[in-house]
């Protein structure tokens, strides 16, 4: 009989869901890593919340652990490279706490425009300050909403019920989708600069971190309102101080910190910056809900061997494992190219297979694909939420197969943007995954940890041009492969690097003269 542990406080529906499927379960919430890495060897399975931190040393101990699964979205408390080397999967529950986070940030937004905290003190100290919290309505205001995914389709929909107007900006929101949620799309800085309210609904990367500072502010409206319910580290702290004590910002509220557990921070104090201790899930309904989920994923893929909501592994099955497994990593690289690259909304993806490739099961390497696409944008997306996901933003999937193809085996990849078009094939060579063409260019090229890709006017300069600022920036260029897109004046170049770019190399590049996009890209 299977056995599961319950680290962490979790509904009790959580254990009920395990003892129904014939699984064996324990509670034992509180551990010390010590303590959890004594008796993690004597389960299959374990859910947590976020207060257990599985490390490595707790995977090393847990001898026949086969699944993690986390009842929430978040899995920063997992060290999932070291679950995977461990041959252990580890699961989320992405949706189950959605509609909950969107309400606490619909009430945010309503305890800002009314200042409701502050007055409830207030008259709580017999004060009966009326004149001093004079709010303003919501009504007919304009709310900026950055990132339209779940989360923040929902909060649209609430917004829209008490006639706000709401304008969204999101990488990968279509037109269509736009008119369907009833919005209007927009850039991030004439968002910024119409916004009454802005809210964030974005996953913390590279590209998101501290995305809303100093230059942010100064594109938006006199005496904007901001909420955060999404993740801490979205907004700098610092230039949110400065930016309400100088009047630009009229006020803020934020569920999260940059550094959490936050018994010290800033902001706090300020008697226009409403502060709540990360209780973006925290109703009974989702507690359940999410309790319920990773249950049931748990139970299911112990009984049965099906995997929901996996963040580590591809939904394989073993006996197509070895032949799609050198497939898998052209698979990942190819889509993790093309959303890197890809700076506008994306409303479709095409996926071709000529050749060998074309007689196996595709279809996981298609998920991966869609899945390496969208990562360059959002935290925590997997094989298997790839296909809703891209559904939920109105990215069609289309995939073909050809039995022969102008190489053995190969796999092209098309993006359509509302802007162009782009296109990269990949081959194996000798099982070694290798780029062979960008947008119709014959580009040959290995995939490296840094690389760098550049559509540019076809003329003299680039080469030394380019040379020139990373050797001077102390930059290697370990490879450079360039061609020109027949029938234009434009070309393409990927240029493989050793360490490091800094920002200001980056502006460097992209103010040569002949450069008109260029993309630092990483891969794993």
């Amino acid at each position: 009989m299977p056995k599961v542990l319950i680290s962490d406080k979790m509904a009790p529906k959580a254990a009920e869901i395990f003892k129904s499927n014939g699984i064996d379960v324990d509670v034992k919430t509180g551990l010390s890593p010590d303590e959890l890495a004594s008796i993690i060897g004597d389960y299959d399975g374990l859910a947590i919340r976020s207060s257990t931190t599985v490390t490595p040393d707790i995977l090393s101990a847990a001898k026949n652990l086969k699944v993690i699964g986390r009842a929430g979205i978040g899995t920063d408390n997992i060290d999932k490279p070291a679950a995977t080397q461990n041959g252990v999967i580890v699961m989320n529950t992405p949706f189950g706490n959605s509609v909950t986070t969107a309400e606490h940030t619909i009430s945010m937004m309503m305890a800002l425009a009314r200042s409701i905290p502050q007055a409830n003190e207030s008259t709580h100290q017999g004060k009966w300050e009326k004149s001093k919290f004079m709010g303003v309505e919501l009504f007919n205001k304009t709310l900026g909403v950055i990132g339209c995914g779940n989360i923040g389709a929902i909060v649209i929909d609430r917004a829209l019920g008490m006639k706000m107007k709401v304008i969204g900006f999101d990488p990968f929101l279509t037109d269509e989708r736009a008119i369907e949620m009833g919005i209007e799309k927009v850039e991030l800085d004439e968002l910024y600069a119409r916004a009454d309210f802005i809210t964030l609904h974005v996953p913390k990367t590279e590209k998101t971190a501290n995305m809303i500072n100093a230059e942010s502010f100064a594109k938006m409206k006199d005496s904007v309102r901001i909420m955060n319910v999404a993740r801490g580290g979205l907004i700098n702290e610092s230039d949110l101080l400065n930016a309400v004590n100088s009047g630009k910002v009229a006020g803020a509220a934020l569920d999260v910190f940059e550094q959490e557990p936050a018994k010290e921070n800033i902001l706090f104090g300020h008697e226009r910056i409403i502060c709540t201790p990360h209780l973006g899930a925290s109703t009974t309904e989702a507690q359940d809900n999410v309790a319920i989920q990773v249950a049931e994923q748990i139970s299911d893929y112990l009984n049965n061997g099906a995997v929901t909501n996996a963040l580590n592994m591809p939904s394989i099955s073993a006996e197509d494992a070895p032949k799609l497994k050198p497939y898998m990593k052209l698979a990942e690289d190819m889509g993790a190219m093309m959303g890197q690259i890809t700076d506008h909304a994306i409303t479709s993806i095409t996926v071709e297979y000529a050749g060998t490739v074309s007689k196996i099961n595709t279809k996981p390497l298609t998920a991966m694909i869609v899945a390496s696409v969208l990562k360059a944008t959002m935290e925590d997306v997997n094989m298997v939420s790839a296909p809703s996901i891209a559904s939920e933003r109105g990215i069609d999937i289309a995939t073909t197969l050809h039995e022969k193809g102008d190489l053995p085996t190969s796999i092209s990849l098309k993006i359509k943007t509302e802007k162009r078009e782009k296109e990269v094939t990949g081959t194996l060579f000798g099982g070694t995954p290798r780029v062979v063409s960008i947008d119709n260019v014959p580009v040959e090229v290995a995939i490296t940890p840094s690389m760098l890709f550049i559509r540019n006017d076809d003329k003299p300069g680039l080469i030394g041009g380019v040379g020139t600022i990373l050797g001077e920036a102390g930059v290697n260029i370990a490879d450079f492969r360039l061609g020109r897109i027949e029938g234009t004046s434009e070309a393409v170049a990927i240029v493989a690097i050793d360490g490091e770019v800094a920002n200001d190399v980056m502006n460097d590049l992209k103010a040569l003269d002949s450069v008109q996009q260029i993309s630092l890209m990483k891969f794993a």
